[in-house]
């Protein structure tokens, strides 16, 4: 081995060694990341709690206004030079009021934290759907770039071992540097693409350690069987009756637009007046001594009926219409566009399916035995050499463009179907 062949194995070993040591690797399959998703997360986590932070509010919502009691005493008599004449002869007066909201306006505040729960749920779950989206993508990604690692590592060692015995046999001009050379090319062709696959392989891991919170390298576990099970008979039109019913932006949206219809009936119950009723006793102050009065206390709604915040919240609910028929269109048009680019990724992946087999391992190992034995030429062996490689990396890319795609029809339609 030459040393310049040396030098990059050994680089490209410590590259990927430092990585793999700083920390465990974590083989795991897509359920096994999920659970440590649910659990681990922190953005999960941060938005779970503003459910409890909106079911505070509806507890909130529920209480009474407090009364408030007044008591008000003599600090300085100037007829008598006393100060805190509080006494028989002194003056001190108490009042306790307490607001009575009417109209249902209690009621309808409940109602909006109640609505304000269900939103906080519904952007809770829109959430772990974009982001299993990520995670699950991820995964499948780092699944194949793993398994290309392992076969392009697989080669460069092949295509060692023959560049040894080459450079010895052109030592010897038993052979053509010519041949060493071109040999050489593919080792290096190799060793790029490889380290490509690594940087790509790398950044992908960087945002699945962060989606499951771990410093592990994660390794998933895939099997040719689940990428196979993406492989289902859709109806279009069933995907998008439950994406309409099931996607939780969708959802929020209507949900919101319900919002905007339980604050406009807010706003014209806010437009009724609420009473304040108070008891007060007053020692000296009033036309009587030690007098006790009852009182009521209500608004006159002459020129204040809350008028502009009616016809705003009026507004609004056209506003929050409008935006909801808006989300119908485009998840509409999002289900019919991934749905055609699913059946596009299936036809294409059970067409290279059938034509990648284990003819072509075979096919390596025997053109690479016959290289080595002189029965076939240098031109020949880097030429199918270069077409296996591509092959693998087209199948490669196509289980990852159906695995993509699948978890797309997931994301659209905001539906579990595989």
């Amino acid at each position: 081995m030459s040393i310049f062949r040396k030098f990059s194995l050994i680089l490209l070993s410590m590259f990927a060694f430092s990585a793999w040591a700083q920390s465990d690797t974590l083989s795991i399959t897509i359920a096994q990341a999920d659970k440590i998703f649910l659990q681990s997360n922190y953005q999960l986590l941060a938005t779970s709690m503003n459910i409890d932070v909106q079911k505070a509010q509806v507890l909130q919502a529920s209480l009474y206004p407090n009364p408030v009691l007044t008591v008000d005493m003599n600090a300085v008599d100037p007829e008598n030079n006393k100060i805190f004449h509080l006494g028989n002869a002194g003056q001190q007066s108490v009042q306790l009021e307490q607001l009575i909201l009417l109209g249902g306006k209690r009621k309808a505040q409940i109602e909006l934290a109640k609505t304000n729960v269900e939103m906080a749920e519904l952007a809770f779950q829109d959430l772990i759907r974009q982001l299993k989206f990520e995670l699950h993508t991820g995964l499948y990604l780092l699944n194949q770039q793993q398994i290309l690692i392992g076969k392009y590592n697989k080669q460069l060692s092949m295509v060692d071992n023959i560049l040894t015995t080459y450079e010895y046999q052109a030592q010897k001009g038993n052979i053509p540097l010519k041949d060493v050379v071109r040999l050489k090319g593919v080792y290096l062709n190799l060793s790029n693409e490889r380290a490509a696959i690594y940087s790509d392989f790398f950044q992908v891991l960087s945002k699945v350690q962060t989606l499951l919170q771990t410093k592990s390298v994660v390794l998933p576990i895939v099997t040719d069987a689940e990428i196979q099970s993406f492989i289902q008979p859709f109806n279009v039109q069933l995907l998008i009756d439950q994406a309409l019913e099931n996607r939780p932006d969708l959802l929020l949206g209507k949900k919101d637009a319900a919002f905007a219809e339980q604050y406009f009936n807010l706003q014209k119950k806010l437009a009724k007046p609420d009473i304040t009723l108070f008891s007060s006793y007053d020692q000296r102050g009033g036309a009587f001594q030690r007098q006790v009065n009852l009182g009521v206390a209500i608004p006159l709604m002459f020129w204040n009926k809350n008028q502009g915040n009616i016809k705003s919240a009026e507004a609004q609910i056209k506003v929050k219409n409008y935006y909801v028929e808006g989300l119908k269109s485009q998840v509409i048009a999002e289900v019919q566009s991934t749905y055609l680019h699913y059946k596009q990724t299936v036809d294409e992946f059970l067409k290279n399916n059938k034509l990648y087999n284990d003819e072509f391992e075979i096919t390596l190992k025997g053109m690479t035995e016959n290289f080595q034995k002189g029965n076939v030429s240098v031109l020949e062996f880097v030429d199918f050499f270069e077409s296996y490689n591509n092959a693998l990396s087209e199948i490669s890319r196509i289980k990852i463009q159906l695995a993509t795609s699948a978890e797309q029809i997931k994301l659209s339609t905001g539906k579990e179907l595989f």
